[in-house]
């Protein structure tokens, strides 16, 4: 989807330059510096505009919480929804992932979110999935033993895409599964993402996979 394009963002991006981390690189092995809590240390690959990570960060006010975001103009409405909501445990990353193992060390991170991510469904584009082989492979080495990876999407294929990949690799054991999130779980036991909410309103289902690393 084509985002409309912010006058002065750079500039809109500079008085948000508290919440944003420049050097992400830099502080691999010194994430708990990043924030005061002493609580645990979860990610969000693909933020969008922030409802999920700022939801996630209400209702669990110990956490510390990284969210990455490379749309710079898609992310600059999370960073107002941060600051709106005054959610002090948020650091936001404005770049794309390329190695989480070059920002986090071996079991740094206590658990991952990756909500709602371009399918990429022609096959030539597999390894750019956030939940092929390889990728799967490198949250596995950052994020503890016992820590938990949740991942949403409408899209089926990709969906059942995920499922196949985690099936096939000994690093993961499937904790929870639903092809309707929204159905067989209560209102307000989750935390949305405003595309889930526009599909789920649309009367799509929403598919769901909760992975322990092993």
């Amino acid at each position: 989807m084509r985002q409309r394009k912010i006058k002065n963002l750079d500039e809109k991006l500079t008085a948000h330059k508290d919440q944003i981390v420049a050097d992400p690189a830099g502080m691999k092995g010194r994430w708990a510096e990043v924030l005061p809590s002493r609580g645990p240390l979860y990610t969000e690959i693909g933020c969008g505009k922030g409802q999920f990570v700022c939801g996630t960060a209400a209702r669990h006010a110990d956490w510390k919480l990284i969210a990455f975001e490379g749309h710079k103009s898609v992310a600059l409405h999370a960073l107002e929804k941060a600051r709106t909501a005054d959610c002090d445990n948020v650091r936001f990353v404005l770049q794309y992932v390329k190695s989480l193992a070059d920002i986090f060390q071996p079991g740094e991170v206590d658990g991952m979110f990756l909500n709602f991510s371009d399918p990429w469904p022609k096959a030539r584009h597999e390894k750019r999935r956030l939940t092929c082989g390889p990728r799967l492979r490198e949250y596995a080495s950052v994020v503890k033993k016992g820590g938990l990876i949740e991942f949403k999407t409408d899209n089926v294929g990709l969906f059942e895409y995920t499922v196949e990949q985690v099936q096939n690799l000994d690093l993961f054991e499937i904790t929870e599964l639903s092809r309707d999130l929204h159905g067989e779980f209560p209102a307000g036991s989750f935390v949305t993402t405003e595309y889930e909410d526009k599909f789920a309103g649309e009367g799509k289902k929403i598919n769901y996979i909760q992975i322990k690393n092993l």
